[in-house]
């Protein structure tokens, strides 16, 4: 059953048309990715499902009742009404319970002071029905969990809204509309303003979502753990596949080639029957060849029409239109010529050649320290990489990670220690702030200063960043994002390196770009250094992954499954060590005893439900465990709906692991 379904519809801003003839339906409990690229009008569609906005033509329906959530990629104006703070704000979801609170503890100071009549007891029996029912005795712990997840500290939570930087007001709309639990969520870029933390946290969230979703993301790692279908977006339509992110790539592919087929063969078929009646049409089958350029006239003013029509699924034949003027045959030849191929969205043309084969040794440091003159960073492993290998350096905002790329090209020393570079390295850099780039130049200026080429060459070169027509004559200062790194890739492209250092490359790309920079990192025949948050490219690259934290560079040799899984076995390591210590420390208290039979009692019933959610966690671990092994079993098999299947178990899993420490935690304060 859909809850809101949308049926033709249309945008257009200044006479422009951003998308016409959209229908979509969003099922109940659905969990849907809008993908497309940047300018496709995915926000402009997203505003008129959620009802912020009208379609200049078409209608969205809604069943009766639904609540729908919206966050916006910036939040700044969503509190602009609002004087409280942060944690008051989260409170204003729960008024209705805490009124029902309030009213129950009326009702218990009556019967306190000898006020027991019928009526009143029969009120607080059902009162109090409903106010646990619906979460009055957790409500707290709820608002707390969910402050905490999308990365708000406890002393931040008394913060005004008003005082709250734009990041900050995102994270608290998000905050609140989890919350608020509407039957459908609609998130555009939920994870703009997150860490890998508060990103994994809400993941798991998301997971265990019992209404409907419907996510607009550029992070394809996020997509892969979070939806079961895709919308495909372009101007005319929205195609909708099954599965995840990766299953999405996949039949895109299979249904890619099945258009090029139905096109190749449904073209073929025409040529064919104009030539029969090319042959035919002034001798004695006359009659039979105006009867089928008739009917092709038909098919072809129906294609010129609607499109290709092999990617509704339909043969040609089954949609011509009546009524239209029979084709000459010249004029058949000319439609059929000027049949459009089906197209693939616009694609970078990214071709990153290596300058030559590198020395083995790449890159070695002995006893590194990182930072500034009076500042240290951090310090890092001993580090070895060699040519072909590709290492991930991961951490957060402001921890060194553009101060240590800088320092391996030679930009800046080495607080202490040793770096070596390895012979016959050609060096590219990608700058996460684009600083190579000269603003004052031209789009076509800026190509030109980093390699002389013809003018012809170089316009054609930058078409294949999608720099076209008068696109090449854009100064760079006003760029967007996305397009100033596509300029800086197409420069990285022309230098032939053959060890890039990549800084945040996928910033600002829309999800085909980020596609076609990981397929030409994946062929390139060198070596990589990335420094990444897109953890699906760092997934399909990485085969070190370099880790900041608490101030030192950490080494692991293996892929980024292998560092999570051995980053979980960390984690799990260290509750059990939390729990033993704390274990220990209770040990001193039970011998001296308790003061009283009810503490004591108190005292007893705490600890038989410690142990009780600790063994529960121990077993789920276990099976979390377990539940790994097979995964990597079945992915080294290939056996993709076993993977899907222990995906899905894997995570819920975790989400019950991670509800019965939250509920550990409580009780062993």
């Amino acid at each position: 059953m859909s809850i809101l379904a949308a049926s033709n519809v249309s945008q257009y801003f200044g006479g422009y048309a951003v998308f016409s003839g959209i229908s979509v339906s969003v099922p109940n409990g659905a969990k849907i990715g809008l993908v497309g690229p940047n300018g496709v009008g995915k926000t402009t569609l997203l505003r008129i499902l959620a009802g912020l906005s009208e379609p200049v033509a078409g209608s969205v329906s809604r069943a009766r009742g639904t609540r729908i959530g919206y966050l916006r990629q910036e939040a700044v104006e969503a509190f602009a009404a609002h004087d409280h703070s942060v944690y008051e704000e989260m409170l204003t979801v729960f008024a209705a319970l805490r009124a029902q609170g309030a009213r129950l503890q009326e009702l218990e100071a009556q019967m306190a002071a000898g006020d027991q009549t019928a009526a009143g007891l029969e009120e607080y029996g059902a009162l109090q029905e409903s106010f646990e029912r619906a979460g009055g005795y957790d409500y707290e712990v709820r608002i707390a969990q969910v402050l905490a997840g999308v990365g708000f500290q406890e002393p931040q939570w008394t913060l005004p809204l008003a005082h709250l930087s734009g990041g900050q007001k995102t994270r608290a709309l998000l905050a609140r509309l989890l919350l608020e639990s509407p039957d459908l969520l609609i998130l555009d870029e939920p994870t703009n303003h997150l860490d890998v933390q508060a990103i994994e946290w809400l993941e798991h969230t998301l997971q265990e979502w019992k209404g409907a979703l419907l996510v607009v993301s550029h992070d394809r790692y996020f997509l892969d753990r979070v939806v079961d279908r895709i919308w495909e977006m372009s101007p005319e339509r929205v195609e909708v596949y099954r599965g995840n992110y990766s299953a999405y790539v996949q039949e895109r592919q299979v249904r890619w080639d099945y258009y090029e087929q139905v096109f190749e063969t449904e073209k073929a078929r025409l040529e064919k029957e104009l030539d029969f009646i090319r042959r035919n049409i002034e001798g004695q089958g006359v009659d039979i060849a105006r009867g089928k350029l008739k009917r092709i006239s038909r098919e072809l003013v129906a294609i010129a029409e609607l499109g290709l029509m092999g990617v509704q699924g339909k043969s040609w034949s089954e949609t011509g239109v009546g009524g239209v003027r029979m084709m000459t045959v010249d004029e058949a030849a000319q439609a059929i010529r000027e049949i459009p191929r089906p197209g693939r969205p616009p694609r970078l043309n990214l071709r990153l050649k290596s300058a030559g084969r590198s020395g083995t040794l790449v890159l070695r440091t002995k006893n590194l320290q990182i930072g500034y003159p009076g500042t240290r960073l951090f310090a890092a492993d001993d580090i070895q990489l060699e040519r072909l290998e590709c290492a991930a350096l991961l951490g957060p905002n402001g921890a060194g990670k553009t101060t240590f790329l800088r320092t391996v090209l030679e930009q800046i020393p080495a607080l202490d220690g040793e770096v070596r570079l390895g012979a016959s390295l050609q060096i590219g850099y990608f700058a996460q702030a684009h600083d190579g780039l000269d603003p004052n130049h031209q789009v076509l200026e800026e190509l030109l200063a980093h390699r002389n080429l013809p003018i012809g060459e170089a316009r054609n070169y930058l078409a294949g960043y999608l720099f076209r027509g008068e696109d090449v004559y854009k100064p760079v200062s006003a760029l967007s994002g996305g397009e100033r790194g596509r300029l800086a890739l197409a420069i990285l492209a022309l230098e032939g390196a053959n060890f890039l250092l990549l800084d945040e490359p996928t910033n600002h790309l829309d999800i085909p770009a980020q596609e076609v920079l990981q397929e030409g990192l994946e062929r390139f025949e060198g070596t990589l250094l990335l420094v990444s948050h897109d953890r699906y490219l760092v997934d399909r690259l990485a085969t070190q992954i370099w880790e900041l934290r608490a101030g030192r560079l950490r080494v692991f040799n293996g892929t980024y499954q292998e560092w999570i899984g051995a980053r979980e076995r960390e984690t799990r390591r260290a509750r059990e060590a939390a729990t033993q210590a704390r274990e220990a420390a209770r040990a001193p208290q039970k011998q001296q005893g308790v003061a009283s039979q009810k503490t004591a009692r108190t005292q007893a019933e705490a600890e038989r439900a410690l142990a009780t959610l600790e063994a529960r966690i121990a077993e789920l671990e276990a099976a979390l465990a377990q539940c790994g092994q097979q995964l990597e079993q079945a992915s080294a098999a290939g056996q993709v709906a076993e993977i899907r299947r222990l995906g899905e178990t894997y995570t819920t899993t975790q989400a019950a692991i991670d509800a019965l420490m939250a509920e550990w935690e409580a009780l062993a304060r």
